[in-house]
């Protein structure tokens, strides 16, 4: 957390934006977050960056801190998900194994490609993969510890879960070449792609199979 708040303060000097890093600690998810602890300021502006945390809130308590969420009044809201099922298919072993299988066989060709053998980043994300394989697929929700419950769901899903409280932000063209020329710089097989009908926000695929699915909102 230090090195994220030297980070982020410099980040902010250099755009002349006041700026304070405040760390609460002590939860095992958003769900249990609270308005009044985040010590939101009235005349303040209030972005909500929401980078592969959702996905840690039961099932049955999405709603709720997006609605949470919503009553902060954000300016815009961000969200960056992996793109699997692991919600609608907890009840069914052999669907949930199948997505499981799918998922993850790419994620490990894609550590596989992009990182050396002996990197410890990639070994630190592959024990972390095998972790979360085993809480998949060989916990009950009520048997897991509710802090590393990860139930991952689809762009669609997480999409139909917000409309409820925001409405779609889309990008611009200017931030859409500058992801495709950043991805040009790393492995070939990366790329980005744009939704589906009727679903919103953008795709980062690897050789074509979605990884990574970031969207924008606002009230």
């Amino acid at each position: 957390m230090k090195e994220i708040s030297q980070r982020m303060e410099k980040f902010a000097r250099l755009m002349g934006v006041p700026f304070e890093f405040n760390v609460i600690s002590g939860l095992n998810h958003l769900g249990q977050l609270t308005k009044e602890a985040l010590g939101v300021v009235e005349d303040e502006a209030v972005a909500v960056n929401c980078m592969g945390a959702l996905r840690r809130v039961p099932v049955e308590g999405r709603a709720a801190v997006i609605g949470m969420f919503r009553s902060l009044g954000p300016k815009v809201v961000t969200v960056v998900e992996e793109e699997a099922d692991f919600s609608s298919t907890r009840y069914d072993f052999v669907k949930c194994f199948e997505e499981c299988l799918r998922f993850y066989t790419v994620y490990f060709e894609m550590l596989e490609e992009s990182f050396t053998p002996t990197s410890n980043e990639k070994l630190m994300l592959e024990r972390e993969c095998s972790r979360g394989i085993v809480r998949v697929l060989a916990c009950d929700d009520d048997q897991d510890n509710e802090g590393e419950r990860e139930r991952r769901e689809r762009g669609s899903q997480w999409s139909e879960r917000l409309k409820e409280a925001f409405s779609p932000v889309g990008f611009s063209d200017d931030v859409v070449d500058d992801v495709k020329a950043l991805l040009k710089r790393y492995k070939p097989g990366w790329a980005l792609a744009q939704p589906y009908q009727n679903e919103t926000g953008l795709y980062l695929t690897w050789k074509e199979e979605p990884v990574v699915w970031v969207s924008a909102w606002k009230p």
